[in-house]
């Protein structure tokens, strides 16, 4: 892929991950976390940014070393071998996908209320056409877009924020102050420490998508330096914009009356008569879907292209230009396809299918996790001491250890238990699917003359050993130049 001249900076990359990041699982999903854990949630939104933390410097050090296309499904593949790569790879394009298509639903039926004789489905499709044409603009094209659409998010949750103080302190004109409000009234781990594993995984699904920062690496024109800064920006911005809406938000409104069908911030204004700004959540709520599937989108296309480059996809998908046109187009199709699957069959094999999109994440993260312990310990540092996790290898750990508890928490959430098996089937298929493929190559090879063996291994290592010199080569011209 041809390096652009006028890259990605810093704050468009943080941008472009926090609209990924902040979409309808905040504003509609954590309802879930908070009813479940009650005012403990503050501690798992905690608990959750401090994974995350460590999630993204392990990513940060993997894509200054290495600002691959593939991200850390490259990394995967170069730690633990080409079946990791074409696993990870493909579970997590699949499971994002899924959530997509299932996000394609929700704002249908959103947009529905106000575009009552147009069906879903087609409300659905021209969604997912749309977000896939803006995403041949490419990438910088893009990304003002998604800064846009961003900082519409950010400043409903700074709005909805600056109202919760007003009424909190009683500075609303004809409305008593709340002071503590609900939260008065409310014990602090209503259903104890099981209440805040069950509501981990709803947690980090608020989370999901910073990985986005690296798939768009080596969209940057200087990835040592603008990586970890995008990172500190989304880090900070993330956990300090959840916990004080949340902080908020607890005063309003009782955790008990929260439900997954209505936005907890748009009903919290809504009991406070707030009508006008509960309504405005609501158009807020279809932009932050909107936004979240164009920068998924935006993954999904460079996922594709990076399987397809290492052979893993079919070839057709290939692309030599920045943007990779066939993979979007590729995984808008899918898309579609999952949207006419929630429309065609039952609703509960659908949701069987869609969960497995949170599993999919969980499982990136926990590669991600191990494959930067292994890189470390095996290479120590990146080039130029970029050393940026703090604490290893006892918060690799810690981190890998925390995403495995959060994945055997999703039976506490009721529905969640199908997501797990969802999940844990998507990685045997694409396990079996990777094997029978390399048998089969392997048998073909078998199949043939000896000279024609011996001429392919002679190939085969002259083709390594052209790549290794040319590693080596271009890691002295980096030297060089650093």
């Amino acid at each position: 892929m041809e390096k652009r001249e006028n890259g990605l900076s810093a704050w468009q990359l943080a941008m472009m991950a926090l609209g990924t990041v902040i979409g309808g699982s905040f504003f509609l999903g954590s309802a879930v976390a908070i009813r479940t854990a009650g005012p403990g949630i503050i501690i798992s939104y905690l608990l959750g940014g401090a994974i995350v933390y460590v999630i993204l410097f392990a990513l940060s050090e993997m894509t200054v070393a290495d600002p691959a296309p593939g991200s850390f499904r490259t990394f995967a593949q170069n730690a633990y071998g080409p079946g990791a790569g074409f696993v990870v790879g493909w579970v997590y394009w699949s499971g994002l996908v899924l959530a997509m298509s299932s996000e394609a639903t929700a704002v249908s039926i959103i947009l529905r209320t106000w575009l009552p004789n147009i069906s879903l489905p087609l409300l659905g499709a021209v969604i997912i056409i749309g977000v896939s044409l803006l995403n041949l603009l490419g990438a910088n094209q893009l990304s003002k877009l998604e800064s846009g659409l961003a900082a519409v998010k950010l400043f409903a949750i700074i709005g909805f924020i600056t109202l919760g103080v007003a009424l909190i302190g009683g500075f609303m004109p004809g409305i008593e102050p709340v002071g503590l409000g609900a939260i008065a009234d409310e014990p602090l781990f209503p259903a104890g420490i099981w209440g805040i594993a069950g509501s981990m995984l709803i947690v980090m699904f608020t989370y999901a998508g910073f990985e986005i920062i690296g798939l768009a690496a080596s969209e940057t024109t200087d990835p040592v330096r603008i990586v970890p800064r995008a990172i500190t920006y989304t880090v900070v911005g993330l956990v300090g914009l959840y916990i004080v809406a949340i902080l908020v938000l607890l005063p309003l409104v009782p955790t008990n009356v929260l439900t997954a069908e209505e936005s907890p911030l748009a009903l919290a204004l809504l009991r406070w008569n707030l009508g006008w700004a509960g309504n405005a959540i609501g158009i807020v709520l279809v932009t932050a879907i909107l936004s979240t599937m164009l920068a998924a989108m935006f993954g999904l296309g460079r996922m594709i292209r990076s399987l397809a480059d290492e052979g893993h996809a079919p070839s057709w998908i290939k692309d030599e230009g920045n943007v990779p046109y066939r993979g979007i187009l590729f995984s808008g199709v899918a898309m579609l396809v999952g949207l006419g699957l929630g429309f065609m069959l039952p609703q509960q094999v659908y949701l069987f299918l869609v969960s497995s999109g949170g599993f999919a994440l969980l499982f990136s993260y926990a590669v991600i996790v191990a494959t930067h312990y292994k890189l470390r310990r095996g290479n120590d540092c990146p080039p130029k001491g970029k050393c940026q996790l703090p604490g290893y290898p006892i918060t690799s750990w810690l981190a890998f250890i925390s995403i495995l508890l959060v994945i055997s928490s999703m039976p506490l959430v009721p529905g969640q238990g199908a997501g797990l098996l969802a999940g844990v089937l998507l990685v045997v298929l694409f396990s079996g699917i990777y094997a029978g493929q390399s048998m089969y190559q392997k048998r073909l090879v078998e199949k043939r003359p000896l000279v024609h063996r011996l001429q392919f291994e002679a190939a085969r290592e002259l083709g390594i050993e052209q790549e290794k010199l040319q590693k080596a080569k271009e890691e002295k011209d980096k030297n060089d130049i650093s």
